[in-house]
């Protein structure tokens, strides 16, 4: 898996300032890189370990970062072009090819030739596989799933019937698309179930983290979008929409038939209520619980920072008496235009 600097540059239309033939092994930060590793410099805070760094090489931004190093590649972007380089050095895995023997397959799927399928994987009738996906050990695959070309799940995924995966796709371990919504109907103080009876939908290019879970809608599908990634432990729930190239961070809970827009992200541990319609180019903050529609782009939060535990109390407190400070404010304020009134008609 090792590259010349001169090969990694090529691939991220960068430009080498030292030795393009040096070898290159492994991808590594600053501070811990050897000189077998590429690292890179996105954060101009971070600048003064390119003068101790051991690291080969150094994706930097202008040629005066790169006289700081021996071995550099300038281009525009090197967060990017690290990212892009990633891809290069990503390690073999998969130990097996084809369909292995303990795999059960239904006789009515159809798989391409291509397909990797692992120990103990299930597929059920009428699935449709494409060409190059790879299905994990211990994977279940129910009644007519379709994943599209080149698409990847880990071991222990579960995709319920009907569930469709567009091309390119990550699903990780543990992850459950496709389960019931959490639909109910109370009656004489039980619940009724109403059978969810949409599926789930995903574009092209969508990864997915482990143990997230993502609802089968009720009467209309679920959907994400092309190119969504959504991190581990997240809640969809039935009849969401989330638009394209939107991104959302571990343990945020979505509830039902909520629509958000494109290129939005949603940081660690959001809440959002269901029905609601958030626009395109909104960015939500961590432990923010979003109660109504967003219908203009831009930064919205609603948790609490942090700050040592005995102001944290005062500020609880002091939070706690905001209405009864409101209604003194209003009293106030009705005994103040008297008091003017009185003024006034001398």
């Amino acid at each position: 898996m090792s590259h010349t600097l001169g090969q990694l540059a090529a691939n991220v239309q960068g430009v080498v300032k030292g030795d393009p033939n040096l070898i290159i092994k492994k991808l590594g930060t600053l501070q811990n890189a050897s000189p077998e590793e590429l690292s890179f410099l996105a954060n101009p805070r971070y600048q003064s370990q390119l003068e101790t760094t051991c690291a080969g090489a150094v994706l930097v931004k202008t040629e005066e970062l790169a006289q700081l190093v021996e071995n550099a590649i300038v281009v525009s972007n090197p967060y990017l072009a690290f990212a892009q380089l990633s891809n290069l050095f990503v390690p073999v895995t998969q130990t097996w090819s084809g369909v292995h023997p303990s795999a059960v397959v239904s006789s009515t799927a159809k798989l391409a030739s291509n397909v990797v399928v692992g120990p103990n994987a299930v597929i059920d009738d009428d699935v449709i596989i494409a060409q190059g996906c790879i299905i994990g050990a211990g994977c279940v695959l129910g009644r007519g799933v379709r994943l599209g070309e080149n698409s990847k799940l880990y071991p222990n995924v579960t995709l319920y019937h009907d569930v469709v995966l567009g091309a390119s796709c990550i699903i990780h371990s543990a992850a459950v698309i496709g389960a019931d919504g959490f639909g109910f109907a109370p009656h004489e103080g039980r619940w009724e179930k109403i059978h969810q009876l949409g599926s789930v939908v995903l574009g092209d290019a969508v990864e997915i983290g482990a143990s997230t879970t993502i609802d089968r809608g009720a009467i209309e599908n679920t959907r994400i979008g092309n190119g969504v990634k959504i991190d581990n432990q997240v809640q969809i729930a039935h009849n969401v929409i989330i638009g394209d190239n939107t991104a959302i961070a571990a343990n945020t809970a979505i509830a039902g038939s909520t629509k958000i827009g494109s290129c939005c992200t949603i940081s660690g541990g959001v809440g959002i209520a269901g029905h609601l319609t958030i626009i395109d180019h909104v960015h939500i903050t961590g432990m923010t619980m979003i109660s109504n529609s967003i219908s203009e782009s831009g930064s919205y939060s609603s948790g609490m920072g942090m700050e040592p535990t005995n102001k944290w109390r005062r500020t609880v407190a002091r939070v706690r008496r905001i209405d009864d400070m409101a209604k003194q404010f209003s009293q106030l304020k009705k005994q103040v235009n008297k008091f003017l009134e009185k003024v006034d008609n001398k």
